[in-house]
């Protein structure tokens, strides 16, 4: 478990950079890292940097700092974790240092990174949602290297972004009308029954030549025929006596073996519903509904369609998360060349002007912050194998407003991928669930009979 929290640096810049590099809190500086530029000299090039802003303020840099749980892990792997934090977070683009502290009873991260970036030289927007952001990475990045996280307390007031979605466009009542039918039929007798736990969960039903309900908060009744084919009362009745499935999306019957859909949806009530009653305790009725949508939408009709979709999926999503991350290092690696070579050209009539100096010593003093800035950039471009030449830096940011054009499909298709394993994931694990429990009373029986 991680817990995070963020606060601008708007003085003493060096002094704070000096306290997270304390030897007697990192190991003897065993535990410092950098990007974009040398911890030893960060203030002086987090200042050349911001000289260069285009924005207004006076955040200098913002401290980051994660806290992990006593005894969870090791200094080492919580660097590991930082490094990839502060990766996420500044996305190649900010200078950062990063140290890790084990001098207290709980090991922690410290990352100070330069509130300008030096791509296009614009400041770090720190606010609510940038926050949550790095909270959720901190998160991932934990599940990922097999620490715990902090579960967030109930009885939120925020919305999901369905939710909002849903009133945004007008249709959440009808949604969960919907969802509310198809989640009671596979567990009632008859009609009346389904109408009766509709109103036990809180709609008021309005009886007429049409069946209609409202829900709490609701201002217009909604009939239930509005709804669909599938939702008028003699579609409603059929699919309760396993006479009807959903006809507008139902799966094509081209393989042998049982339906996946007439297994949950009727054959549960031909003597398995206590498998449905037992996973309903646990699963609310949105999930019901959404695991019996999900099998007729994806045509998916046995668990050996199920598994092999999935594993098509995971595997495509590992493709594209390994494309994007090899995209990522690939423009943090040129926005660091590009800028490198922009400080070396910029300070190299300085440099040479104190290599010919009579008095270096005295020529150094006066210009020690752009001396510095050329060593560095010099130092940085021979470990990048730059040498002779330098590449062309309009050349060099034309390539990287390519690559960046190029992150953006990766990142729409990779979100994309993500999304469908996250949603076959809790499919599974639904019908799983599911399965699982009605078959335990059969095992139980042939143990008696043994």
């Amino acid at each position: 478990m991680a817990v995070t929290k963020i606060k601008p640096i708007k003085s003493t810049l060096s002094k704070a950079l000096d306290y997270i590099q304390n030897p007697e809190k990192t190991d003897g500086k065993m535990l410092v890292s950098s990007f974009g530029c040398s911890y030893e000299t960060a203030d002086i090039e987090f200042e050349y940097t911001l000289s260069q802003s285009l924005d207004k303020g006076s955040n200098l840099a913002h401290h980051l700092i994660q806290s992990f749980e006593p005894g969870e892990t090791t200094p080492e792997q919580a660097h590991e974790i930082g490094r990839q934090l502060a990766d996420a977070v500044t996305k190649g683009q900010h200078e950062y240092v990063l140290t890790t502290h084990i001098d207290k009873g709980h090991i922690h991260n410290h990352i100070i990174f330069c509130a300008a970036n030096f791509v296009d030289h614009h400041k770090y927007v720190s606010n609510k949602r940038t926050y949550y952001g790095i909270r959720n990475m901190s998160d991932k990045l934990c599940r990922e290297h097999g620490l715990s996280v902090v579960v967030p307390g109930k009885g939120s007031k925020g919305k999901s972004y369905a939710e909002y979605q849903a009133e945004k466009t007008g249709t959440s009542w009808k949604g969960k009308l919907k969802i509310a039918v198809d989640a009671l039929i596979p567990q009632v007798a008859d009609f009346e029954e389904l109408l009766r736990r509709l109103e036990a969960s809180g709609y008021e039903i309005k009886r007429g030549k049409y069946i209609s309900c409202r829900a709490p908060g609701q201002e217009r009744f909604t009939r239930l025929k509005t709804l669909g084919a599938d939702y008028t009362e003699e579609a409603i009745t059929e699919r309760i006596s396993g006479k009807r499935i959903r006809a507008a999306k139902a799966p094509r019957a081209e393989k042998k073996g049982v339906s996946l859909l007439i297994d949950i949806e009727n054959s549960i009530k031909a003597g398995k519903s206590r498998g449905y009653e037992q996973w309903a305790k646990i699963h609310n009725l949105k999930q019901a509904a959404k695991t019996l949508n999900f099998l007729t939408e994806h045509q998916i009709e046995q668990y050996s369609d199920l598994v092999s979709r999935i594993e098509e999926v995971t595997a495509a999503s590992e493709q594209a998360s390994d494309a994007l991350k090899s995209m990522e290092k690939r423009l943090a690696d040129m926005a660091l060349l590009i800028k490198n070579i922009t400080t070396y050209q910029k300070t190299k009539p300085v440099y040479d002007a104190y290599r010919k100096a009579k008095n270096k010593g005295q020529h150094r003093a006066a210009y020690e912050g752009s001396i510095i800035l050329h060593e560095a950039a010099a130092k940085a471009l021979k470990a990048a194998g730059i040498s002779g030449k330098l590449p062309s830096v309009a050349a060099l940011q034309a390539e990287y407003a390519k690559f960046q054009e190029q992150r953006e499909t990766l990142y729409a298709d990779y979100g994309k991928l993500k999304k469908q394993v996250g949603e076959y994931d809790v499919i599974k694990r639904n019908i799983d669930s599911i399965l699982r429990q009605d078959r335990e009373p059969e095992r139980g029986k042939e143990a008696e009979r043994g």
